[in-house]
C-alpha cells in the first residue's frame, strides 16, 4: 500500500503517512487515493481543494462550518505547523476533546479530520503553505468556531518564537459550550 493510515485519540482521526520514494532527483509520493482510504475504513470523497500560506506565529481557528461540516485531509507543502482539532460531534464519546499533530513538510505526514470537527493551525516556522481537500464545499454564511484560547478545552498550544497574529474575526469566537448541540 502507498501510505500508511493510523487512527489517532479521537474517534475518526487518523494520521496519514504516504510512502515517499526519493533519490538524488528529489521525491514522488501518491498524498490521496480513494482506493487506499475506503481500504482503511474511511469512504471519502472530497470536493474541494484549498490552499493556504501563513508566516510564523499565525494562528488561524479554530473553525467549522454548521449545516454543511467539511472532512479534510491536510498536508503542510512548506515548513512546519501544529494542527488541532476539537470534536464538537454531540455523540461521541470524545465530544469537547482535542488533539495536536506536528505537520512538516519534512515528515510528510497528512490529517484527515472527519466533518464534526473545529481544525485550526499555528505555524511554527517562519513560513508554512499547507494543501487540504475538503468533503463539502466552503460556504461563508455557514461558518463558525470556537475560540482558540478557551480555558475549559484547555489546549496546549506550543510556544512560537514570533507574536501570535489572529484575525479580527478569530479574536472574536464564542467560547466552547458543553452544553450546545454543534453536530449528532
Amino acid at each position: 500500500m502507498a501510505i500508511q493510515i493510523a487512527p489517532l485519540g479521537l474517534d475518526g482521526l487518523a494520521l496519514v503517512q504516504p510512502r515517499v520514494f526519493g533519490d538524488e532527483r528529489g521525491y514522488f509520493m501518491e498524498t490521496y487515493s480513494e482506493r487506499n482510504f475506503a481500504a482503511a475504513g474511511i469512504p471519502v470523497r472530497f470536493v474541494q481543494d484549498n490552499e493556504s500560506r501563513s508566516t510564523r506565529g499565525v494562528l488561524r481557528g479554530l473553525h467549522f462550518q454548521r449545516t454543511k461540516p467539511q472532512g479534510k485531509l491536510v498536508r503542510v507543502v512548506s515548513g512546519e505547523v501544529f494542527d488541532i482539532v476539537v470534536d464538537l460531534r454531540g455523540s461521541s464519546p470524545s465530544f469537547g476533546r482535542w488533539e495536536g499533530t506536528l505537520l512538516s513538510e519534512e515528515l510528510k505526514n497528512q490529517l484527515y479530520i472527519p466533518p464534526g470537527f473545529a481544525h485550526g493551525i499555528l505555524v511554527l516556522s517562519e513560513f508554512a503553505t499547507l494543501a487540504y481537500k475538503c468533503t463539502d464545499f466552503y460556504a461563508p454564511e455557514d461558518e463558525d468556531g470556537i475560540r482558540w484560547d478557551d480555558p475549559s478545552l484547555g489546549i496546549n498550544w506550543p510556544s512560537v518564537a514570533a507574536p501570535l497574529k489572529l484575525s479580527e474575526k478569530d479574536r472574536r469566537l464564542p467560547a466552547f459550550d458543553p452544553g450546545q448541540k454543534y453536530f449528532d
